[in-house]
């Protein structure tokens, strides 16, 4: 294993444990001497890593520092230019496909020559779709998600028949046919799925909702039997 590709995996193992973990325990799981370990971090912390911690006592890795994307495998340059690709062709919402498509060329900017032509010259493409146009803009829904704030919609249902609701939205759904959001629903006392092209106004009010966003999207999930996302 290069020294490049040891100083990222012991980056990802930090970011993976929310706790402390012990010298010893990060060398054995590298396959490394302590001695090299105590280096290794000293030399992430040159570079930026807030990584907290001293021998016997164990490190941890502070939010906020990122891998740099000039490591990415092959694999993960596919992958990841597929998922901008998808977004960019098959969103309704514009911010968040030009939003893709600014991501994928900040990608790009930074790889090196080689791994640059790889993405572009990729063979994974998306086909374009169409799915029912919204009437309000879909962004501030997802704003809405990220602020955990309530939301007054009018939802004209199947039969067309047009209703005031009160949402605590937590998740967008995307789907071939429409895009959906799930949220509590205040009028029902239940969690309710609308799909977002019959929403026919929206008002994202300045109450948040009393419940946390993860909590109500691990109740969702139970029962919807929806396993979680890796």
């Amino acid at each position: 294993m290069s020294r490049t590709s040891r100083l990222l995996d012991l980056l990802q193992l930090l970011r993976n444990r929310s706790t402390p973990v012990t010298g010893p325990d990060l060398a054995r799981e590298l396959g490394i001497s302590i001695r090299t370990l105590y280096r290794d971090i000293a030399t992430l912390q040159g570079q930026g890593a807030d990584i907290v911690g001293e021998p016997g006592l164990g490190y941890v890795l502070r939010p906020g520092f990122t891998l740099p994307p000039l490591m990415f495998s092959a694999d993960e340059i596919e992958a990841l230019v597929l998922g901008s690709r998808w977004v960019a062709a098959r969103s309704d919402d514009h911010r968040l496909s030009q939003s893709a498509q600014q991501a994928l060329s900040k990608i790009t900017a930074v790889l090196p020559k080689d791994l640059r032509e790889r993405a572009e010259a990729t063979n994974l493409l998306v086909a374009r779709n169409t799915p029912a146009p919204a009437r309000i803009d879909a962004s501030l829904i997802r704003l809405a998600i990220r602020n955990e704030h309530k939301l007054a919609i009018t939802y004209r249902g199947p039969d067309g028949a047009e209703t005031e609701r009160t949402i605590w939205p937590f998740l967008i759904g995307f789907f071939d046919e429409a895009r959906v959001v799930a949220g509590w629903c205040e009028l029902r006392q239940a969690y309710r799925h609308f799909r977002i092209d019959r929403i026919t106004a929206l008002t994202t009010l300045a109450d948040r909702y009393p419940r946390r966003r993860g909590v109500m999207l691990k109740e969702w999930r139970a029962i919807n039997a929806v396993p979680p996302q890796p």
